[in-house]
């Protein structure tokens, strides 16, 4: 509009966020009103205002440690978690190296002492059969199609869809109950429908997983359990 002798024009820039970048336009970054002014006495001034930043497409599910729990030993009588229970270690002398389960965790004294790596090696198989097989599962339901589902390794995030609608789940949901398992993977493909953590997209996650309040109670009271080694 004019001002006297000086033109004022209003724009709106969006900076991307931190975090996964956002499908769909500015309403998962940072943004400004930008307002530039021209005069006949000289160049044009420009003025930011209103920085304002609206939520990331892809917060954290949960508040996790910044720093790796201890956990615990590969020791006979010790457990681990699996699916949300807690199952008991037996170490064994029996001069394998693949770890067994059979309503416990057999692990061969060989590998005992590698407690991180044998374990995780252990889960993110498992979560590469079971997770992405309901991941598939649910994307049909919901009718929605991802690129790519894979597992990965996020100490800060359980979840995210990026803008080439690629799923990643992290591999230490291996160890929750599967209704918990469940809502992380549908909140992500939720995401294929609605970009933004909107009514209809809560509408979309609680239909598809009932149990989603009782799953995002349980991340919050028990996530940091999941970020344990073992």
């Amino acid at each position: 509009m004019a001002e006297g002798n000086r033109e004022t024009f209003g724009l709106r820039v969006g900076l991307p966020s931190h975090g996964a970048p956002a499908k769909g336009g500015p309403k998962s970054k940072y943004c400004a009103r930008v307002k530039i002014s021209q005069t006949s006495a000289g160049p044009p001034s420009l003025t930011i205002s209103d920085l304002s930043r609206f939520p990331p497409r892809f917060p954290p599910l949960s508040s996790v440690s910044r720093f790796p729990l201890p956990g615990k030993e590969l020791v006979s009588g010790e457990s681990a978690l699996y699916l949300g229970r807690s199952y008991q270690i037996e170490v064994v002398d029996d001069g394998t190296r693949d770890i067994r389960f059979t309503k416990r965790f057999v692990i061969p004294s060989s590998r005992a002492t590698e407690r991180k790596g044998a374990m995780r090696e252990w889960y993110i198989a498992r979560a590469e059969e079971i997770i992405l097989r309901r991941v598939h599962r649910h994307a049909r339901e919901l009718g929605v199609q991802f690129s790519k589902a894979k597992i990965v390794d996020n100490r800060y995030r359980w979840g995210s869809c990026t803008i080439q609608d690629n799923v990643n789940l992290n591999w230490r949901l291996i160890k929750a109950p599967m209704f918990v398992i469940d809502y992380v993977i549908v909140h992500e493909l939720a995401h294929l429908i609605e970009s933004n953590h909107t009514p209809e997209f809560w509408n979309v996650v609680r239909t598809q997983a009932p149990k989603m309040e009782k799953a995002k109670l349980w991340l919050k009271e028990n996530g940091q359990i999941l970020e344990e080694d073992v």
